[in-house]
């Protein structure tokens, strides 16, 4: 899949990178991207349901700690368009495909695109300790709950991402 093009509304060719970085620089170094000539850059949100003074409120939380995801109409073979960049940890993918996303991380890039970067609410469908993602950025994806608060209407939902397994909270609608 390395040099493929992803198409995005309006028929424009999207090519798909991830950046590994300090949590607290994501927001500025998506910003940097963007500055840089990217199309658009961003620390992908999720929205969950948090306790506050006895009621249920949604806020914006990091879904994926310490990741910036960066979309471009041209390929970014250029070196120093990552280079020097303080909170930088390394690039997500392979130096023979360019770092371009491919395969299921593609799919989930180009997903998370669709979306703006702001993942809403999630339902979770229990089936034993494993669930399926409803939402349809996660469609497919199967994890395992780690641990449920049902207070705070949430699951910790284990998936992988980036070969690496992850762990995100989830605002669950319904579980069944």
């Amino acid at each position: 899949m390395a040099g493929k093009k992803r198409k995005q509304k309006g028929g424009r060719a999207i090519y798909a990178y991830c950046l590994f970085c300090l949590t607290q620089r994501c927001k500025v170094i998506a910003k940097l991207m963007e500055i840089r000539g990217a199309e658009r850059a961003f620390s992908p949100q999720i929205i969950r349901k948090q306790r506050k003074q006895g009621e249920n409120v949604k806020k914006q939380f990091d879904l994926l700690p310490g990741y910036v995801f960066i979309y471009s109409e041209e390929k970014l073979s250029d070196y120093r368009f990552f280079f020097g960049i303080d909170g930088v940890i390394r690039r997500v993918g392979k130096t023979e495909t360019g770092y371009e996303l491919a395969g299921a991380d593609l799919d989930f890039a180009m997903k998370l695109l669709e979306k703006d970067g702001t993942v809403g609410g999630m339902k979770a469908c229990k089936v034993g300790d494993e669930v399926k993602l409803e939402d349809p950025l996660f469609s497919g994806c199967e994890g395992r709950v780690m641990e449920i608060d049902y207070r705070k209407e949430r699951a910790k939902v284990a998936f992988v991402f980036d070969n690496q397994k992850r762990e995100i909270w989830v605002a669950i609608d319904e579980i069944l």
